[in-house]
């Protein structure tokens, strides 16, 4: 993390989380080390929340984060509060992660051939599945919340950028709009694209199960 210029050593008027977070960056934008790094340690979980959704370990994890900040940090004296900070930093972080997943498209073959003894498991209940009470069972599961998570691993990464946001984070349309840039229109467009191709993995990961 870059590391920003001594100042002044007063810390920010309060008035509020919202104000509160103004106050550190306007101190932090001015060279405040001490306003930083509150601002950092402040928002450090929601940050690695997101990160997590789109990462595949804990070190992928710290590193998106990283990247997110350092972005924050140059990215500062942009901030405008017309727009709660976290809301703001959430924009970034998404996008962080959105070009993350760009970046490691063409290593996305997941191994989803490999299963665990629960996912197996989970197969052919769901199989075996013939009423739609017994399907819905199923799917609060955890091993078909992992399941998930491995079929969203082969999703382009718009793809898994919109359903993770739609579904998992539980998002309106309106936020993934404001999150990623892209126009309402097009995130309907892409969630819906989206949902196909998930539906058409997770089919043929069920087939490959039977063969």
């Amino acid at each position: 993390m870059p590391e920003a210029a001594p100042a002044r050593r007063d810390a920010p008027a309060a008035g509020g989380e919202e104000g509160d977070d103004d106050a550190l960056v306007a101190a932090a934008v001015r060279g405040d080390r001490r306003a930083l790094e509150e601002l950092i340690g402040r928002h450090r979980p929601k940050v690695f929340r997101i990160a997590s959704r789109y990462s595949r370990s804990s070190h992928e994890t710290e590193e998106i984060a990283q990247d997110v900040f350092v972005k924050m940090y140059f990215n500062l004296a942009t901030y405008r509060a017309d727009a709660p900070f976290e809301h703001w930093l959430s924009r970034i972080a998404v996008r962080t992660c959105y070009d993350h997943l760009r970046a490691r498209q063409r290593n996305r073959e997941a191994a989803l051939s490999h299963l665990t003894d629960d996912q197996s498991a989970w197969l052919d209940r769901a199989q075996a599945a013939n009423s739609q009470e017994q399907s819905a069972a199923l799917e609060s599961a955890e091993a078909a919340r992992e399941l998930a998570h491995r079929a969203l691993e082969k999703l382009a990464p718009a793809e898994r950028t919109v359903l993770t946001l739609l579904e998992i984070e539980g998002k309106s349309v309106a936020e993934i709009a404001s999150l990623t840039g892209w126009s309402k229109s097009n995130v309907k467009v892409r969630a819906f694209r989206a949902r196909k191709v998930l539906r058409k993995v997770v089919e043929r990961l069920m087939s490959e199960k039977q063969l």
